[in-house]
Parts: structure tokens; C-alpha cells; sequence
């Protein structure tokens, strides 16, 4: 995408080899999005972590999921935290819950009109925004 949803001088994301969610942050570099999933259970979950959440599994790996969901919950930004975003605003903040897994939900921005209504349970669908040094994983109405 050339357009950047809050602009070139918003915070930028910052992350380790090492750290528990870099698998996810390369995965977006490459436009493709993908969850920690237990090897063992086979149930994904987010945030990632050193156990499964579900069986206490240490055999945990990250798979590619649909980059689709539906808008579980929403807020319009007026008054944003940082000064980077003070000429963006309004924003719309979405929480998703991904196709393939409901019970796993991520935040990004909405793409498109600012103003316009934002259906709770609208299907979505990933856009990834490139940064020099990361991507952001944002989201379109679809």
C-alpha cells in the first residue's frame, strides 16, 4: 500500500529476533498473517506465549491464517495519545476476530472513510502497510 493510514511519523513498532511476537512482525513484512498455534493441540492463541494456553504444551510454532475477519468492536478517535497522531484524527481503532480462529482477536485501523458508520460484525479484510523497517497489519471493509 503507498498510503500510510496515520502517516510516516507515527510510533513505529519495535521488536527483537527473539522477542515472543517476531514471528508475526516478519510474516506481515511479507504480507501474510500468522498466529501462534500449538503443535501439539492445534489451538491458536494471541498473545504469544512460552506454554500453550489451552494444554500447557512447550511445542508451540506460528501458522498462516486467512487474513479476514469480522469487526467485534470499535472506537473513533478524537482526542489521540500521542502528538504524532494529532493530524490524523478521526481514526477508527478496530478489534477483529479472525475467520479462522473467533476467539482470536487483532487491532488495527480501518482503512477508508474515518466519519463513516462501522457495522459491528462487518467482514474485513487485512491491508499491510509498509514501513521501512516493519509493517502494520490495518484493515478494510470488504
Amino acid at each position: 500500500m503507498s498510503e500510510y493510514i496515520l502517516g510516516a511519523d507515527a510510533p513505529p513498532v519495535v521488536y527483537g529476533e527473539k522477542d515472543l511476537d517476531a514471528p508475526f512482525w516478519e510474516a506481515a513484512r511479507n504480507h501474510e498473517l500468522k498466529i501462534q498455534r500449538c503443535q501439539d493441540c492445534g489451538k491458536f492463541q494471541w498473545g504469544p506465549n512460552v506454554i500453550c494456553h489451552h494444554c500447557h504444551s512447550f511445542n508451540l510454532g506460528f501458522d498462516k491464517v486467512s487474513p479476514t475477519g469480522t469487526i467485534y468492536s470499535w472506537e473513533r478517535v478524537w482526542h489521540p495519545h500521542m502528538p504524532a497522531l494529532a493530524d490524523k484524527v478521526p481514526y477508527v481503532i478496530l478489534v477483529v476476530a479472525l475467520d479462522d480462529d473467533p476467539q482470536i482477536r487483532l487491532v488495527g485501523n480501518l482503512v477508508g472513510d474515518q466519519q463513516a458508520p462501522v457495522p459491528i460484525g462487518a467482514k474485513v479484510e487485512a491491508v499491510f502497510e509498509d514501513h521501512p523497517d516493519y509493517t502494520l497489519i490495518q484493515w478494510k471493509l470488504v
